[in-house]
């Protein structure tokens, strides 16, 4: 391309679900042009290099990156962005699709709004054939259609820290130096990090994005890596709440972080049996340090679980949990 798109698109090429294709063709057949897609591919059995260089082929908007060796997902993406040419950052993987006419309403909207730092986006999530909304929709929806400062908006740190569903500013990212690191759960601290940093905010309230995949965890796997990574994550999150003064974002991202220990905890073949003690106990660890003066719990069944992680007795939260897994064996056809 002879000029900077608007928009680069950085997809990785890990295929477990067969979904490439059509990834690449909901960008490509989009009526908006001015994008690029740099697809990113290591030495995974899982890549499918010989479907870009096809694509390629054919439209020269198509790029691929070769990386040696199987790499985590924190280094594919990093290597994307490094090669991305546009004035705006799109990360996708092989099971997001984007909805026709995204593409022009997501320039539409950053042309309105004097290309903000930030671009919000929501999205949807295909699960048994039925499409539900994401978990930030009522949040996106209560958003100024302006732009805002995001320190206005703090529970905006209590959304799930997803990179797929924003558009970065690409001067904005290099100029904070934000890079994803090794392991999973690698969006949360640079999720965060983006929005602490931002000084303009603005969202565009389409479903933009779709995500159709059919294992929780990322296709493209993280060698070495595991879920007890997620503790750095916040570790790291909560530290640059104290570095940008933004103490009053605390209960939010609080919230968010006792959530996602519980959704790891419960999702079936997430940990293994042996690792689940310990695992809880971390939680519990990271409950009684970073809990906010005055901390409120959610109400109902949710509060009851927050209270058994920050008691930090296992035995009592795998007695409340037997209930639960009678109930969704007893349900199964």
């Amino acid at each position: 391309m002879l000029t900077s798109p608007l928009i680069s698109v950085i997809v990785i090429a890990h295929d477990r679900q067969g979904g490439l294709e059509g990834c690449l063709q909901s960008i490509l057949c989009q009526s908006f042009k001015d994008v690029e897609v740099v697809v990113v591919a290591d030495e995974s059995p899982e890549c499918r290099p010989a479907v870009v260089e096809a694509f390629a082929r054919s439209d020269e908007r198509v790029s691929l990156v070769r990386l040696d060796g199987v790499v985590g997902v924190g280094r594919v993406r990093n290597a994307g962005a490094d090669r991305a040419t546009g004035r705006y950052l799109l990360f996708l993987d092989t099971d997001h699709i984007l909805w026709d006419g995204t593409l022009q309403a997501m320039a539409d909207r950053l042309r309105t709004c004097d290309e903000p730092d930030v671009l919000l986006l929501g999205h949807t999530r295909l699960h048994k054939g039925r499409s539900w909304p994401g978990a930030a929709a009522e949040l996106l929806a209560g958003l100024d259609s302006r732009p805002f400062d995001p320190a206005d908006r703090p529970e905006l740190l209590g959304a799930p820290a997803y990179v797929w569903d924003r558009l970065i500013r690409r001067d904005f990212w290099a100029a904070q130096a934000l890079s994803f690191p090794e392991g999973l759960h690698e969006e949360v601290a640079v999720v965060h990090r983006a929005l602490l940093a931002a000084d303009r905010v603005a969202a565009l309230k389409w479903d933009c994005v779709q995500i159709r995949r059919r294992h929780t965890q990322h296709p493209a796997g993280s060698p070495g890596a595991t879920h007890f990574d997620v503790f750095d994550r916040y570790e790291e999150s909560f530290g640059l709440l104290g570095e940008y003064a933004r103490t009053e974002a605390a209960p939010f991202l609080f919230t968010r972080m006792v959530r996602h220990h519980l959704f790891l905890l419960h999702l079936s073949g997430c940990l293994a049996r042996s690792e689940r003690p310990q695992f809880f106990r971390r939680a519990s660890e990271q409950y009684q340090r970073f809990v906010p003066g005055g901390y409120e719990r959610p109400q109902g069944r949710e509060g009851v679980k927050f209270q058994l992680v920050a008691g930090g007795g296992y035995g009592a939260f795998q007695s409340a949990r037997i209930p639960q897994l009678a109930r969704g064996v007893l349900s199964r056809p």
